[in-house]
């Protein structure tokens, strides 16, 4: 299906049309498309979340209508499930947590499709989308091929992929993603308070494991679920694209000059939260930072910075410009720039 001058669904809200938009509901339609005959530059979507328009769009957008899934249960409890590019990667969690796989429970409520979450690398609550890819399935528009990308070829890392990179990017289309997930019960609780959480929905038992007791990938993705209600905002009711910043990794000795600072200003019981991130780094949560600086529900023309968690902007009016959200954006991090010697990056593509 192929139309002119249509404006671009995306969860910011952003009032911008494309000159063209392609969606398709299989590869072989995908196959069938002639992208010379389209307005270039091309651009793939999922729902349109993670970006920010900054004004029209004066080339092609596409967009998967692929929604198959297909499961292929191992022996040795390892399942592979197959998810066209076009779910909703919401329902696949919820579908495979029906299923009873571990693997997908602790990425469940974050906005998108399955396509778009194996380019970013979507991740949250100590689990990455790529632990538990297998492959990506592709479409090279070049070789006019279909190819498959084993997982430890798509080069991914935090918040990154192959296909985000130049000479790849735009080159192949997402058509299908295969997950690795299993029957076995395997909790990842130990991130921030969700093993606490977890605990309490389960009634404070524990099995002779150690495991909370009635422990299921439908209880973990509940659990999950109301926790990332109850701090970001719902996209049918605000408009944003998530997490607008990367969580900035840093120098151990950065860290500690930062604690140091904060301690001197606040009192030696004073903490920085922080993460492991490898040999002598440390990860530190981008909302930490811009709460410091005083940005949390900060109002700016028609865009804010989220009241429950500064992390995220919003389309505060409804009817924001995609000017509103830069300048915020710049004025952000030229604060946490100035305070803390540390350059924020937007986790969010600017078209």
């Amino acid at each position: 299906m192929i139309q002119k001058g249509v404006e671009i669904p995306n969860t910011f809200r952003m009032k911008v049309k494309a000159d063209y938009f392609v969606e398709y509901d299989s590869e072989e339609v995908l196959a069938e498309i002639d992208f010379d005959a389209l307005p270039k530059p091309h651009f793939h979507i999922g729902c349109g979340s993670n970006l920010l328009f900054t004004g029209d769009f004066h080339g092609t957008i596409l967009h998967s209508g692929i929604k198959s899934i297909e499961m292929n249960r191992d022996a040795d409890g390892v399942v592979e499930v197959r998810a066209g590019a076009g779910v909703v990667f919401d329902d696949l969690c919820g579908w495979t947590a029906a299923q009873g796989l571990w693997g997908l429970e602790n990425l469940s409520h974050i906005p998108g499709e399955v396509g778009a979450s194996a380019v970013q690398n979507i991740g949250a609550y100590g689990v990455e989308v790529k632990d538990v890819i297998s492959s990506v399935r592709c479409y090279d528009i070049l070789e006019r091929v279909f190819v498959e990308f084993p997982a430890d070829e798509c080069g991914y890392g935090y918040r990154d992929s192959i296909f985000k990179h130049q000479g790849i990017k735009g080159r192949y289309i997402v058509t299908a993603v295969t997950f690795r997930l299993s029957t076995e019960v395997r909790p990842r609780l130990d991130y921030g308070h969700l093993r606490s959480a977890v605990e309490t929905a389960c009634g404070g038992s524990h099995s002779g494991s150690g495991l909370p007791e009635g422990l299921t990938p439908s209880l973990v993705r509940e659990v999950v679920t109301q926790i990332r209600k109850g701090k970001l905002p719902e996209p049918s009711e605000t408009g944003s694209a998530g997490s607008f910043f990367k969580n900035p990794v840093v120098e151990q000795s950065v860290y500690d000059s930062i604690l140091k600072a904060i301690q001197e200003e606040s009192g030696a019981e004073a903490i920085v939260p922080h993460y492991p991130a490898g040999e002598n780094q440390v990860k530190i949560p981008a909302a930490w930072l811009i709460e410091q600086c005083g940005w949390k529900g900060h109002v700016h023309g028609g865009a804010a910075v989220y009241e429950k968690q500064p992390l995220v902007l919003i389309n505060h009016s409804g009817h924001a410009l995609p000017s509103d959200i830069l300048e915020l954006e710049s004025m952000i991090i030229d604060s946490v720039r100035s305070r803390f010697g540390i350059l924020l990056s937007p986790e969010v593509d600017h078209l």
